[in-house]
């Protein structure tokens, strides 16, 4: 007796399709910009790159005082100087420069797709599938498409880290919105606002903790994405990582990974202190 058998669907070859006809009509326009976004990443490390470390490390110290005391602040001062001492600086500033570049635009798409989610139904059956889709997704598929488009280095690395790291800021500020208690909004209705009236001085203010919780979330899944993206030429930590598994040196793998967490404790504790202060 024969086997049944069930033709298999060509997925791969559709989505292999789909990418070539991309590449082929636009990968023109991709590759134009991306020589200055990198002449801008590689500006910006070698602008943090010309002042003496410490003076670095004691403004980031104060950062940290600022906006979340003593404690961050001393954290700050110690962990920064521990990567100084380790010979990582350089690799710190480059991690730290793709990740505050990727979470800027993440934040600057993310934003306004989160509002839009909150104020149409239809937007937000549409999105949020596909923040389920983007967020369930290995890290590691997103860099498959960013190499024809961008090749290899630090923009493909900041295409895909963007795209990884978007979904939080989204969710959040969709919630956020919707979150604005019923009566408030009736009360501005009542005085006669418009709609961008209610939004802009009712909505988004109220959501702010909220946005910047999805804001705190982009960064940490930004700095976890630059590291994977090191296989596609990021360098920083991630690099050091990527270098120590190439030569099987353990002792500098765990170095650079116990830099990415003091990078990320760093971050993390401020940008949360931040969301705070505005609630």
């Amino acid at each position: 007796m024969k086997e049944f058998s069930v033709p298999k669907l060509p997925l791969d070859d559709w989505i292999d399709q789909s990418l070539a006809f991309l590449t082929e009509h636009f990968a023109f326009f991709t590759k134009s910009i991306s020589e200055p976004l990198e002449d801008i990443i590689e500006g910006i490390v070698e602008g943090l790159m010309y002042f003496p470390v410490w003076v670095l490390i004691i403004f980031f110290s104060l950062i940290g005082w600022r906006v979340a005391g003593n404690k961050v602040a001393l954290g700050t001062l110690i962990g920064l100087s521990l990567l100084w001492n380790l010979r990582l600086w350089e690799a710190t500033l480059e991690t730290f420069t793709l990740v505050i570049v990727a979470t800027f635009i993440a934040v600057l798409v993310g934003i306004p797709i989160g509002i839009l989610a909150a104020i149409s139904k239809k937007a937000n059956h549409v999105l949020m599938p596909l923040m389920d889709f983007m967020q369930t997704m290995p890290a590691f598929v997103y860099l498959i498409p960013a190499i024809p488009f961008f090749g290899l280095g630090v923009v493909s690395a900041l295409f895909s880290t963007v795209i990884f790291a978007m979904p939080p800021a989204i969710r959040l500020t969709c919630l956020g919105i919707k979150q604005v208690p019923t009566e408030l909004i009736e009360a501005a209705d009542a005085f006669g606002s418009t709609r961008f009236q209610k939004l802009m001085k009712v909505q988004f203010p109220l959501a702010i903790p909220t946005i910047m919780a999805g804001i705190n979330q982009t960064i940490m899944l930004a700095l976890s994405m630059v590291v994977i993206a090191a296989m596609i030429g990021a360098g920083g930590l991630g690099g050091e990582v990527w270098k120590a598994i190439q030569r099987l040196e353990a002792g500098m793998g765990f170095q650079a990974g116990i830099a990415i967490v003091i990078l990320a404790m760093i971050l993390d504790r401020i940008s949360q202190k931040i969301g705070q202060r505005k609630m």
